[in-house]
């Protein structure tokens, strides 16, 4: 399939309409078959619930085209299955989990022209999300909802690509110990947008959100989960109840245990020791892995010993073999790999 003319090097993280869209409806207890449409556009009633009490939730992920020309994404299954967590957890009907891989694969198949070359450095980037759709004026769960999912294409999500990023410990709080941010509730993210144009503000890329409870320990970012590396080499990333469960995090572990054969430990994290890890980097859907090269803690410098140049060698590694794997360079582990066929 020819692609569309874009210059593929130079998109950018942003949203670019491309040629269709999933859309289903639950009402009257059940889900609707869904359609593939050319129309973007969502029409609901002024009272919707996702519209008076943010009963929404999503997910992100990427296609990629492989090195030897196939169009493939990154386990959707794992998508799928954070995604009924969220939904139990916001009260809103599960999209079955079956028919979200089917339904983000038909999504990439009538967009296969928006997919990236190989070699572009971009991908296709897949939203999935869900919301309330009918009236709510008492605060309740709405009655009917609608999962949709869209592609975009995207390039890399920080500017600079993978130069190593100055950060700030924040002093607002991300999610409370017993609260929503272990699922992908958007209420999460809206509120964070003060912290982040606060953050860039002050010349930061990102916040270093600490525990609300204690204020002691790493919890993530506003939309990436953190690694560290050990001076002698240990993979380390936080440990919390109300951090997400980043499935390219999980991932990463994987690779530096079974790929790279690093130890690997996932534990609370204090914010006292941050100063002796080698390396520090943050990680997710949307840049995979970025490399941070200095803290700043109220007014204290944590500079990590790999600079502010490059990436530190081990996270340089764990970059190299997760992409190597999502693009076909690397044999992955069994299902980790959903090609996308063309009919």
């Amino acid at each position: 399939m020819e692609k569309k003319n874009l210059d593929w090097e130079n998109i950018g993280f942003g949203y670019i309409k491309t040629d269709k869209r999933f859309v289903a409806n639950y009402k009257n207890g059940a889900w609707d078959n869904g359609v593939l449409t050319e129309d973007d556009k969502v029409v609901i009633s002024e009272c919707a619930g996702v519209l008076q009490y943010a009963q929404t939730c999503f997910e992100g992920l990427k296609a990629y085209t492989t090195e030897n020309g196939q169009i493939v994404m990154f386990r959707p299954d794992m998508n799928a299955a954070r995604m009924a967590r969220s939904c139990k957890r916001l009260e809103m009907p599960v999209f079955p989990e079956e028919k979200f891989v089917d339904a983000v694969a038909q999504t990439v198949r009538a967009n296969m022209a928006w997919v990236p070359p190989f070699g572009s450095g971009a991908t296709l980037y897949i939203r999935p999300y869900m919301f309330g759709s009918s009236q709510v004026i008492g605060v309740k769960p709405a009655d009917e909802y609608q999962f949709r999912v869209f592609t975009t294409p995207v390039g890399p999500y920080f500017k600079g690509g993978a130069k190593p990023l100055t950060i700030k410990v924040s002093d607002f709080d991300r999610a409370a110990p017993n609260g929503t941010g272990h699922i992908k509730a958007g209420a999460n993210y809206a509120m964070s947008l003060h912290a982040i144009v606060t953050a860039h503000e002050e010349g930061f890329a990102e916040n270093m959100y600490l525990d609300a409870a204690t204020r002691t320990k790493v919890e993530e970012t506003g939309g990436a989960n953190f690694l560290f590396v050990t001076k002698d080499g240990k993979v380390v990333t936080p440990k919390s109840n109300s951090i997400l469960p980043s499935i390219t995090r999980r991932s990463l572990m994987y690779v530096a245990k079974e790929y790279l054969g690093l130890e690997v430990e996932e534990r609370e994290v204090f914010i006292d020791e941050v100063k002796d890890f080698a390396e520090c980097g943050l990680c997710g859907t949307a840049a995979v892995i970025s490399p941070v090269g200095k803290v700043v803690h109220h007014g204290e410098e944590i500079a990590f010993p790999s600079g502010m140049e490059k990436m530190g060698d081990t996270i340089q590694k764990l970059y190299d073999t997760l992409t190597g794997i999502q693009m076909g360079k690397i044999e992955a582990p069994k299902g980790w790999i959903y090609t996308i066929e063309e009919v």
